[in-house]
C-alpha cells in the first residue's frame, strides 16, 4: 500500500514521511520540483501541483492513502480543487485521507469532510519550530524581544503532528476525526526563553516589548497589516485551544509527546552564536 503524501517539502509532509517510512510504509513526496526534493532513501518523489489536479493522476496510481494541505501555489492561496482532487482520488482507488487543518475553514478541507471518505482532521496548536524566528537575536545578541509576554502556548513538536497523520493514514479507528495536536506543556515566553538557554548552554534575556514597540518590530520586519492584525489578536488573547494541552498524541500514537526542551535540544545549534 502507498502514501501519497502532498505539502511533503513542509514542516509538517517531512515528518509524516518520516513518520510512514519508520514504519515500513511505502511512501510517494509530491512536489512541484523533484530536482530540488531531498528525502530519506527509500521515498518516491513525484511532480505534481495541487492547483492543477490532473497533475496527480500519475502520482495517485496504486494509492490508498493520501495527505492533503488546503493552500496551493507560489503565494499558498486556499485551494478550489478540492472536488477534482477528491474525484481523481476516489478514481485511483484512495480509502483514507488525512488534511493538515489550515487555520479556518477553507474549500478542500470541507470538501473532505463532506465527502464518503474514511477522513481525519490534523489539527495543530502552534509549532515549536516558530521558536526559530528568535534564533538570529539569541545568535547575534542574546536575548528575545516579544510582546505579551505571559502568553501561554501547548506548542507542539512537528514530529507528533507527523505522528498522528501517519496513524490516522495507516490504522482503522480514525475516520471522521478532528485531532487537536498539542505538546505537553502550556508555556509563557519565559518559559521558553529559559529553555532555549539551557539548551544551548548560554542564558537568554528576554526583552519585553510594549505593543508600540512591537508593533513597529513587525513593520520593520515586512510583516502586512493582515499578518500584524492576527498576530495581535492572538498574543494579547490566545485562543483557548491554543493554550490547553490536549492527550491526542498519546491516545492516538501510543506515547506521550514530545516537550520543547527536547526540541530544543535537538536544534540548539540553531541558537548558538
Amino acid at each position: 500500500m502507498t502514501h501519497l503524501i502532498t505539502g511533503a517539502t513542509g514542516t509538517v509532509g517531512r515528518q509524516i514521511v518520516e513518520q510512514l517510512l519508520e514504519r515500513g510504509h511505502s511512501v510517494r513526496a509530491l512536489t512541484r520540483d523533484p530536482a530540488k526534493a531531498r528525502f530519506p532513501a527509500g521515498v518516491e518523489t513525484v511532480r505534481g501541483d495541487l492547483t492543477d489536479p490532473e497533475s496527480l493522476v500519475p502520482a495517485l496510481e496504486g494509492v490508498t492513502g493520501l495527505h492533503l494541505i488546503t493552500f496551493g501555489g507560489p503565494y499558498f492561496a486556499p485551494l478550489e480543487t478540492g472536488p477534482r482532487i477528491l474525484e481523481l482520488a476516489r478514481a485511483a482507488g484512495v480509502r483514507r485521507i488525512s488534511v493538515l487543518h489550515g487555520g479556518g475553514p477553507t474549500p478542500l478541507e470541507t470538501a473532505v469532510r463532506e465527502s464518503d471518505f474514511v477522513w481525519t482532521v490534523v489539527m495543530p496548536v502552534e509549532f515549536m519550530s516558530n521558536a526559530l524566528e528568535w534564533a538570529e537575536g539569541i545568535r547575534t545578541g542574546d536575548e528575545v524581544r516579544e510582546p505579551f509576554v505571559a502568553r501561554l502556548s501547548a506548542m507542539v513538536h512537528e514530529a507528533d503532528i507527523g505522528a498522528v497523520a501517519a496513524v490516522a493514514l495507516t490504522e482503522d479507528g480514525h475516520g471522521g476525526q478532528e485531532y487537536i495536536v498539542t505538546g505537553p506543556q502550556a508555556l509563557s515566553v519565559e518559559d521558553k526563553t529559559q529553555t532555549l538557554a539551557a539548551a544551548r548552554g548560554k542564558p537568554v534575556r528576554l526583552v519585553e516589548l510594549t505593543e508600540e514597540e512591537a508593533l513597529a518590530q513587525w513593520r520593520a520586519a515586512g510583516q502586512s497589516d493582515e499578518v500584524i492584525e492576527f498576530l495581535l489578536m492572538v498574543y494579547r488573547d490566545t485562543p483557548i485551544v491554543g493554550r490547553t494541552v490536549a492527550d491526542t498524541v498519546e491516545k492516538v500514537t501510543g506515547r506521550p509527546p514530545r516537550s520543547f526542551a527536547q526540541w530544543a535540544k535537538e536544534h540548539a545549534d540553531a541558537f548558538r552564536g
